[in-house]
C-alpha cells in the first residue's frame, strides 16, 4: 500500500511539473530570429508573462526595429557569449549575446544581439537590445628579445 501511494503520489508531481521543450539558448535564437525576420508577433510570443503585460504588441515592433535594422541583409546567428549580469540591490540576470556567425573570423563581431532572461529555469524573454560590442586594442607585435642572459 505505501509503494502503491508513492507511486499514485509520483505520478501526480511529475504531471505538475513544467515540460520545458527548449532551452534558454533555443528560445533566445528562436526570438532573435523572429526579430530578424521582422516576424514580430512570434517574437512577441516569446516574451514573458510580465513583459507581455508591460508593453504593447506596437510598442513591442517599435523597440525591436533597431535590431532588425542592425541584422536584416545578415548572415546566420551563433552564440557569442552567455552570461550574468549583477544588477542593483543584489539582482542578477542571465543573458545570451548573439554574432553574425560571418563575424566569428573578425577581432570582434560588427553586432551583437542580446537577449535576457529572469533567471536559469526562465523560458520567457525579459529584456533585449543590441550589445555593446567592447573594442579591444589591436594586439602589438611580439618582438624577439633575443637572448635571456
Amino acid at each position: 500500500m505505501f509503494g502503491a501511494g508513492l507511486l499514485a503520489h509520483g505520478a501526480a508531481a511529475q504531471q505538475q511539473l513544467p515540460v520545458l521543450k527548449y532551452s534558454q539558448a533555443q528560445v533566445a535564437g528562436q526570438f532573435l530570429r523572429a526579430v530578424l525576420q521582422a516576424d514580430y508577433a512570434a517574437a512577441y510570443s516569446r516574451l514573458a508573462p510580465e513583459v507581455r503585460r508591460a508593453i504593447s504588441p506596437i510598442a513591442f515592433e517599435n523597440a525591436a526595429r533597431p535590431m532588425w535594422k542592425a541584422g536584416r541583409h545578415a548572415a546566420p546567428l551563433e552564440l557569442y557569449k552567455l552570461g550574468v549580469r549583477l544588477g542593483d540591490g543584489g539582482t542578477s540576470q542571465l543573458f545570451y549575446s548573439y554574432s553574425f556567425a560571418a563575424d566569428s573570423a573578425l577581432p570582434q563581431p560588427s553586432a551583437l544581439f542580446e537577449v535576457t532572461f529572469r533567471d536559469t529555469t526562465a523560458r520567457g524573454v525579459l529584456g533585449f537590445g543590441l550589445g555593446r560590442v567592447a573594442h579591444r586594442p589591436a594586439a602589438k607585435p611580439i618582438t624577439n628579445p633575443g637572448p635571456r642572459r
